[in-house]
């Protein structure tokens, strides 16, 4: 194999564009710049919730609660805005990172303190935080015409092509870039998922790591739901019904290791892409949508397979290489 597919993000970018050029010959027009740009802007909620589940996945955790606490903010900002027009938007947008960062805390605090299994947590507070939208709607839809123009449009207005909302999800990807390549948080997230022992002796508190990965992680859910209303200029208790899965998928197929402590932010926007451009031209091309979810289902399993086989071979690699060592340094020895 080429040197330059060694590496995963380019192999899955070229696997992208080979879809799209592929997918193109079937839709005239699909690989337009125009809705190449459409692609990215429908996919720009699940790369914030992706980078939202890696944040959590490196700490050897998960969340499948970031769509739940979408549904429970995006419906409590789209009732503030309903009820008090005339609180600005910055207030509401920061309402909603607030609210999110909030159940973040519950799900860091419930793994950390209590230590209870993080899959186990966030089963729980899936429903809990569904159920809670239910109670703070009663069950009642939030509408369009019930919001202001101002938290509608906000994110639709475009920059040089793009939506806001796009912009809105690069800025998103080179903060988090940012803060796990250059921040201590960063190098503790790494370092608790991929050897948690060594981490405790390096001095790192390996629970507060995972604690601040949840908030970290509700407060872009929490984002999310803002933008996920504004986008969709509706509110329900059901909006994102199983995007938790969809996160997920996209880290693993990204070659975020579930095992913790591996993983690229550009391999996991890479993945939200790569499912971005298949639940695009899907339907397009006639594919019904139950055909969709068993090629999604073979299209994570694969990944999973891939990412094993290649940890696997890592670590035979690493055993190999100690091996040959202490070899070295017995002959040195005699």
């Amino acid at each position: 194999m080429p040197k330059i597919l060694k590496k995963r993000e380019t192999l899955l970018f070229s696997i992208i564009v080979v879809l799209i050029a592929g997918f193109s010959t079937r839709a005239t027009g699909f690989a337009t710049p125009e809705n190449l740009s459409n692609i990215f802007n429908d996919t720009a909620i699940l790369i914030i919730l992706a980078l939202a589940q890696m944040t959590v996945i490196l700490t050897k955790s998960i969340d499948l609660s970031v769509a739940a606490n979408l549904a429970f903010t995006g419906m409590a900002v789209a009732m503030l805005n309903a009820a008090y027009p005339g609180i600005p938007l910055v207030a509401l947008i920061l309402a909603a990172i607030a609210i999110g960062a909030l159940l973040g805390v519950i799900n860091g605090y419930l793994v950390w303190a209590l230590e209870i299994p993080p899959i186990v947590v966030t089963l729980g507070t899936l429903t809990i935080y569904r159920g809670m939208a239910f109670v703070l709607s009663g069950g009642a839809w939030v509408n369009a015409h019930q919001m202001t123009p101002i938290f509608l449009n906000a994110t639709r207005q475009p920059i040089l092509g793009l939506p806001v909302l796009g912009w809105i999800a690069i800025v998103i990807v080179l903060l988090v870039y940012v803060v796990l390549k250059y921040t201590s948080f960063g190098r503790a997230t790494y370092a608790a998922g991929g050897n948690p022992v060594a981490a405790v002796y390096a001095g790192i508190d390996v629970g507060w790591t995972r604690f601040l990965a949840f908030v970290l992680s509700g407060a872009l859910a929490g984002l999310s739901g803002y933008l996920w209303v504004a986008r969709y200029a509706v509110a329900y208790v059901d909006i994102a019904n199983g995007f938790e899965l969809d996160s997920v998928a996209a880290c693993v197929i990204g070659g975020i290791s579930i095992a913790g402590g591996v993983g690229s932010v550009a391999g996991t926007v890479l993945g939200a892409l790569f499912l971005g451009v298949i639940k695009n031209a899907l339907p397009v091309i006639g594919i019904s949508p139950f055909t969709q979810m068993a090629i999604s289902g073979t299209v994570i399993i694969l990944a999973v397979v891939f990412n094993a086989r290649r940890e696997r071979n890592r670590g035979r690699i690493i055993l190999r290489d100690q091996a040959a060592k202490e070899i070295d340094e017995r002959k040195v020895a005699a």
